[in-house]
């Protein structure tokens, strides 16, 4: 064999590339040291750094997206141009419990409190956790430390965080009454609660600035939580049925009614997913979307596969061959730690999309202070016999 057969054996020939093909090319220091640039930069950057890029890209799109960027049809029912740039698509926020006990409470705390998002979804734990570091902190441990030990200190490990078990006694003497009252208004008022209903009371009660669920009922978002007893909140509700001999009841059907319909009658603004982990909220969230023949945009940030068929390691494409994605959609899911990505993903998605909105509510009420001033001179302007005739 020749040497030209030896090349031609272990380097076959390469076929050329197209122009706008993208260049792998990481961020350079040498250039700055700025979060927007290093981020900036993701997308050419090469395995899951890339992925991250197009799940900013995809929020971006989920969040820009209007109304009037589609088509007017015949007989449309939104045809007035100013509602049709008005209309955003609706979107979908899935987490589960662990990322409430860790520092991403905040960053979810603030997309409801500025109301960016418009249905929530998460797990029992979910919903308490955050209510419990309204009356005591969660801390930081370490994966390693021996359970035996820490169950004879009354400390209950989350990963690495530790949550004292006092918290969780807190929580049931605030819980407690609120439950009494719920029963008593089911009982003379025929109050048929959910778990939406309660997760919104108890934000309600909660009236704590730094509470998802206080700015979620502030807000009028609905949070979902199917598996609302799977957690400290169902011991108490366990607790509940002794202490008063039952009778609290939690109507499950109702909300999934409710849940489904915020998909299935969400048009004509498309629908947007972005899903923090897996799980119940993951499926919940999805299959919800099947109602409508499938979500817009999609985003997955969890560090499941596939291999054993669970739902919540299963990729995008997946939920594609259900309906619960569109088959013209463009999902990304991000292989990695949603505490380290999701921050990452709102800096240059949620937070600038809030500034924005701020500048342009600026922008409108310096308009409509400037338009004032301006109808304020013309009538000072108006002669006094003229202004006299006015008024008769």
């Amino acid at each position: 064999m020749t040497n030209t057969g030896h090349l031609q054996a272990v380097l076959v020939p390469s076929e050329q590339l197209p122009e706008d093909a993208v260049r792998i090319h990481g961020w350079d220091f040498n250039r700055g040291n700025t979060l927007d640039a290093l981020l900036g930069s993701l997308l050419h950057t090469g395995l899951q750094a890339s992925a991250l890029g197009q799940a900013i890209h995809e929020v971006n799109r989920m969040l820009s997206w209007r109304l009037s960027h589609e088509p007017l049809l015949p007989e449309d029912p939104c045809p007035d141009p100013a509602q049709r740039a008005a209309t955003r698509a609706k979107l979908f926020l899935g987490y589960t419990s662990n990322l409430v006990s860790a520092g991403v409470r905040e960053h979810i705390r603030f997309l409801v409190q500025h109301s960016l998002v418009d249905v929530l979804v998460t797990t029992a734990g979910g919903v308490e956790e955050d209510l419990i570091k309204c009356m005591g902190d969660t801390y930081m441990g370490d994966f390693h430390l021996a359970g035996a030990d820490l169950r004879r200190r009354g400390l209950n490990r989350i990963g690495n965080m530790l949550v004292p078990n006092s918290n969780y006694c807190k929580f049931e003497d605030w819980v407690m009454p609120i439950l009494d009252a719920m029963l008593a208004e089911q009982a003379q008022q025929g109050v048929r609660w959910t778990p939406s209903k309660m997760i919104a009371r108890l934000g309600q009660e909660i009236n704590h600035p730094d509470s998802i669920y206080y700015w979620a009922w502030k807000n009028n978002i609905p949070v979902f939580c199917p598996a609302l007893t799977d957690g400290s909140l169902g011991d108490m509700l366990y607790f509940h049925t002794y202490k008063t001999q039952g009778g609290l009841v939690c109507d499950i059907v109702e909300d999934i009614r409710r849940m489904n319909d915020q998909a299935l009658k969400a048009a004509p603004r498309k629908t947007g997913v972005i899903i923090l982990g897996g799980g119940v909220p993951k499926h919940h969230i999805c299959n919800a979307n099947l109602m409508k023949n499938g979500a817009d945009f999609a985003v997955y940030l969890n560090t499941a596969q596939e291999f054993d068929g669970s739902d919540s390691g299963a990729r995008p494409d997946e939920a594609v061959s259900w309906g619960k994605i569109r088959a013209d959609a463009k999902p990304v899911k991000v292989h990695g730690d949603a505490s380290i990505l999701f921050p990452l993903l709102v800096s240059q998605t949620f937070a600038k999309e809030l500034e924005r909105r701020q500048q342009q509510g600026q922008q409108q009420q310096q308009q409509q202070q400037l338009g004032l001033e301006e109808e304020q001179q013309a009538a000072a302007a108006v002669p006094e016999h003229q202004a006299n005739g006015l008024h008769k």
